[in-house]
């Protein structure tokens, strides 16, 4: 009898050979793409029709004129109008390796050649076995997580992560978390979301319970904190299912917490058999080690986690306890075959110089630090304020931090070449998402065009 035809595919050295190839002329017609580049006259008009189209289908204009071409290099992007830009959002933090790198073309090909480009929950193939096997073994090695479920985004990793919590410690539905929050946009992550901007005309349902998230500005944050959390358990004891939190606040702008903030917070839900459930989905991979609770060393906490966006596709981790039952998390789909092999071979790039204090994550977030810091004591003294943030996630707070005046300044920043996104609130900061393949070089581009576009006022 013949071996599988489905490992002869795989380990055919002509199809090998060809994805090689494949990758290779890809990359030959990337070169190309070396820096920053104003848009180009005989492009402009097809770029701006293509984005036109794509704001009047969709029933509102695109935030940014962005259209890609499906080209790029590294940190650097082609866009329809024939401009380049130096790409510090990533599509949200999607892009964790950049634009068109050669190991995760090869890999996203790989799978596309597989017999499906969708794989299921009922139905999986060996990519999604092996996905699951690898985030569970990095997760079990710092916590008591021991089984993953896979979703296609976060909104639904962090749905499944409520519903895992809800039923285990049933009755009990109210959820606590950190005020300034995001968690998703479904109608129940609208309701953890701490924004009322996405949420209009949505109905309240009073199950979310706000805790102040550290200020360090005040030392006694972490007590006031606390004592609002009791609070809300003396009044709703037993009927508190989790407390579900980001390690450090995304959208909220950007703003981490030391180990010694989370910890009394962190005993107390122990003590009170409230489930613990770390949102993770934006500082998956990006905090100097492959999870936010292994860099702050509060592994043994968590009960759930959730991933996404560098993944490439969603994920819930949990505990034994919270294993839950036949038909609660369920859905059609999982994640394309081709997302489930280019998010595991980022992962093992990962594991090779990227992670650990010395590892090249804090290296870009020290040097990217240090120049926003110096940009606000020389040329730009007071308009590049209180830089922060947790490796690749960088922010600071430009001139007033009123949100006026900081949408002008990322607009601006984008007509000089850079791709930057705002968050927070009172005040508004910039914030840039970084890919772990940018290069010194790279980071005083982006450094010098941020001291010019803060130069040119708003």
């Amino acid at each position: 009898m013949s071996s599988l035809v489905g490992h002869q595919i795989q380990q055919s050295d002509k199809i090998k050979s060809m994805i090689q190839d494949l990758v290779g002329e890809v990359g030959k017609l990337n070169a190309q793409i070396t820096g920053i580049r104003a848009p180009m006259d005989e492009f402009k008009d097809s770029g701006k029709q293509k984005i036109d189209l794509a704001g009047q289908f969709r029933g509102r204009p695109l935030h940014y004129p962005y259209m890609g071409t499906g080209a790029g290099r590294g940190p650097y992007v082609e866009l329809e109008d024939g401009s380049v830009k130096l790409d510090l959002i990533n599509g949200i933090g999607i892009h964790l390796m950049g634009h068109s790198h050669p190991r995760v073309i090869a890999a996203a090909v790989r799978g596309s050649l597989a017999d499906i480009l969708t794989q299921g929950n009922l139905q999986p193939n060996n990519e999604y076995r092996l996905f699951t096997e690898k985030i569970v073994k990095l997760a079990s090695k710092k916590s008591r997580m021991k089984y993953a479920w896979i979703a296609t985004c976060g909104t639904m990793a962090n749905e499944n992560a409520l519903k895992l919590s809800r039923q285990k410690n049933s009755p009990a539905r109210f959820v606590m978390g950190f005020k300034d929050a995001f968690a998703g946009r479904s109608t129940m992550m609208a309701e953890v979301t701490d924004n009322p901007a996405y949420k209009q005309g949505l109905p309240e349902y009073n199950e979310v319970l706000r805790v102040p998230f550290y200020d360090k500005r005040d030392p006694k944050s972490g007590e006031k904190a606390l004592n609002v959390m009791k609070e809300h358990v003396a009044k709703h004891e037993g009927n508190i299912s989790v407390f579900g939190f980001e390690p450090m606040l995304g959208e909220g702008g950007y703003q981490a917490a030391p180990r010694e903030f989370f910890i009394p917070l962190l005993d107390f839900c122990k003590s009170k058999n409230i489930a613990i459930w770390a949102d993770e989905v934006q500082t998956f991979t990006r905090t100097g080690e492959y999870f936010a609770f292994e860099t702050l060393d509060i592994g043994q906490y968590i009960d759930i986690c959730t991933i996404a966006k560098t993944a490439q596709v969603g994920a819930t981790l949990y505990t034994e306890e919270y294993n839950p039952k036949p038909g609660l998390i369920a859905g059609t789909f999982s994640g394309s075959t081709p997302s489930l092999t280019a998010g595991m071979e980022m992962l093992d790039m990962l594991g090779e110089g990227f992670l650990g204090p010395q590892g090249r994550i804090n290296q870009i977030h020290r040097r990217f630090i240090d120049g926003i810091n110096r940009l606000n004591e020389t040329s730009c003294k007071g308009i590049a304020q209180d830089a922060g943030g947790m490796g690749l996630m960088i922010a600071f707070t430009p001139h007033d931090g009123k949100k006026e005046s900081v949408n002008a300044f990322l607009n601006k920043l984008f007509q000089n070449g850079v791709i930057a996104f705002p968050c927070g609130k009172d005040p508004v900061r910039a914030r840039f998402l970084v890919p772990a393949i940018i290069e010194d070089a790279d980071i005083d581009i982006a450094l010098k065009a941020i001291e010019k576009t803060l130069l040119e006022g708003v």
